[in-house]
């Protein structure tokens, strides 16, 4: 079959790309062997933030005296389950999937395999395309190969999105933001909750101040973390999980990280390294001749923002269409705990490893009056170089809404003097950002 442009891969960025191709008049095959719309709407974003927000809720009851944090309230996950289940149509992606073919896409189940140029086969299908490929085939979570773990009933993200019973105790193993996400999760809802992170500190690629927070609001809400901690052998006896022959409960959640397998796509049919951990892209997203790659697979962050930015600028690359490359000095990221740790740019380690002479800003939440009101843990850490603010943290209650005008900031290379002197709302968590700067 020949067509105009094959985009194999039909999560977030995905549909995005061959939506908006179809939509343009072009003949688009998209290729899904999984469920349309990827892994967000159905095992990430969606129903883990709704997961967190009941979480949040029970939280905030308990710190009110007199409120749902009495003893003898037992939260129920029973509303929280049946709430997934609808935001997800129970994993059905009829909608969609008729979303996709609504704009004129032609949609095909199944493991699409780049088998030469311009050309994807999936089954006893030869698809061809006049234009070209482009690879948004996502990842899957990385499976450590730690002794006997695979042969336990361990869960990933998918197993603990899809339950409908809180375990009596739980170990995450991996201390990223999906394994800290669902810890807090299921401790709030009563699982006795161990995080076991193979490096020295929960959410090690951010500031370390980020890290030190997280630990202590754990430690006070009764959820043990070993970091340091390198996982030799796991079992199973029937009726729990055994990590090391001592650390033992009914639940193993992995969230070691995703993973890409570029040799099981076939990406060596069009020049590329199979064995590399991603694909390498210019700014124009094309990885090869007639070849354009977005989302997780490059490499640039494992968001579904990321992967719609970069599903824009292949359309326009593709339609011929002008427009600005791909920019990833102001690339936002949230981590959805109780504070949350929005953080974009630099960090303090990679601007100072890149030469920068670095100026650091940093306050605590509580300086400003809405903090204090909330009697709010997290703090403000401002990255500037040159004048100009080319990182920064904000963790707190409202940690990643409070990073859209540090995002801006960033990305438009505002001057930190005008930042300094700029009119911030009060009370709002947000005046931290003039608190810091002063």
């Amino acid at each position: 079959m020949n067509v105009d442009v094959i985009v194999i891969g039909l999560g977030p960025g995905g549909e995005e790309a061959a939506g908006s191709l179809a939509e343009a008049g072009l003949a688009v095959v998209g290729i899904e062997d999984r469920l349309v719309g990827g892994e967000c709407p159905y095992w990430g974003c969606i129903p883990s933030k709704m997961m967190i927000r009941a979480a949040d809720l029970l939280a905030e009851g308990r710190r009110i005296p007199g409120m749902a944090g009495d003893a003898e309230v037992r939260p129920s996950w029973a509303p929280v389950a049946r709430r997934v289940r609808e935001a997800t149509d129970n994993w059905d992606d009829k909608v969609a999937a008729d979303r996709f073919t609504g704009k004129g896409g032609t949609l095909v189940r199944g493991k699409g395999r780049i088998t030469g140029p311009n050309e994807v086969t999936v089954g006893d299908q030869v698809f061809r395309a006049r234009k070209g490929i482009v690879i948004a085939n996502g990842t899957a979570p990385s499976i450590p190969p730690i002794d006997g773990l695979r042969d336990t009933p361990y869960w990933t993200n998918r197993e603990a999105i899809e339950t409908t019973e809180v375990p009596e105790s739980l170990i995450v193993l991996g201390g990223g933001a999906i394994g800290v996400e669902l810890a807090q999760v299921f401790a709030r809802f009563g699982s006795r909750v161990t995080v076991v992170e193979a490096l020295p500190r929960l959410l090690a690629l951010e500031e370390p101040e980020s890290s030190e927070l997280l630990q202590k609001v754990f430690e006070n809400e009764g959820i043990a973390v070993r970091t340091g901690a390198k996982v030799e052998h796991v079992r199973h006896d029937g009726d729990a999980f055994v990590l090391n022959g001592d650390l033992r409960a009914q639940r193993l959640l992995v969230a070691t990280g995703r993973r890409t397998d570029l040799k099981a796509l076939g990406v060596a049919a069009v020049g590329l390294d199979e064995n590399a951990r991603f694909v390498d892209t210019d700014e124009r997203m094309r990885a090869a001749d007639g070849v354009w790659a977005l989302g997780d697979v490059t490499g640039k962050g494992a968001f579904t923002h990321m992967s719609v930015y970069q599903a824009r600028i292949v359309v326009r690359d593709i339609l011929g269409q002008d427009g600005p490359p791909a920019d990833y000095r102001a690339v936002p990221r949230v981590t959805f705990t109780d504070p949350e740790i929005g953080a974009v740019g630099l960090t303090e380690q990679q601007a100072r490893e890149q030469g920068m002479d670095v100026r650091v800003h940093h306050t605590d939440i509580a300086v400003s009056a809405r903090g204090w009101i909330h009697k709010a843990e997290g703090f403000l850490k401002l990255i500037e170089h040159d004048g100009f603010l080319v990182g920064a943290t904000s963790a707190g209650p409202v940690g990643g809404e409070v990073l859209g005008a540090l995002a801006v900031a960033v990305h438009g290379e505002v001057p930190v003097e005008r930042l300094r002197n700029m009119i911030y709302a009060y009370p709002t968590f947000h005046r931290a950002i003039e608190a810091a700067l002063l």
